[in-house]
């Protein structure tokens, strides 16, 4: 006989915190098969976070620094970019910054108004 029970949904904190633990262990075990030697920095880093989400379910205390079910804070999530891209041998990923002053180029302001 059938259950009347409606299907279990996926905790989205557990797959959350299973997303960020398969993350950490991928940039890991890239970082081996490439032979690419990871600083001392880098290799503690992997293990605390993966340590920290393992017990804790997130890598971070203070929620301003993330997401509420994030499992890793901003700034952690960053730095696990630049391993794996260090590992896989692409550059280094630089932090996207914008001028928020200054003038923009006058030649597309007025190529994108020209509607006629």
């Amino acid at each position: 006989m059938k259950s009347n029970k409606p299907p279990k949904r996926p905790d989205p904190r557990e797959a959350a915190k299973r997303a960020a633990l398969n993350a950490l262990r991928r940039a890991k075990r890239t970082a081996d098969k490439a032979g690419i030697e990871l600083s001392e920095w880098e290799g503690e880093f992997l293990e605390s976070v993966v340590q920290r989400v393992k017990t804790y379910g997130r890598a971070f205390a203070d929620p301003d620094k993330g997401a509420a079910g994030a499992p890793l804070s901003a700034m952690q999530g960053y730095k696990l970019k630049e391993i794996a891209a260090k590992a896989s041998g692409k550059p280094r990923a630089k932090p996207k910054t914008r001028s928020r002053f200054g003038r923009r180029d006058p030649r597309a302001a007025a190529s994108g108004s020209d509607d006629e």
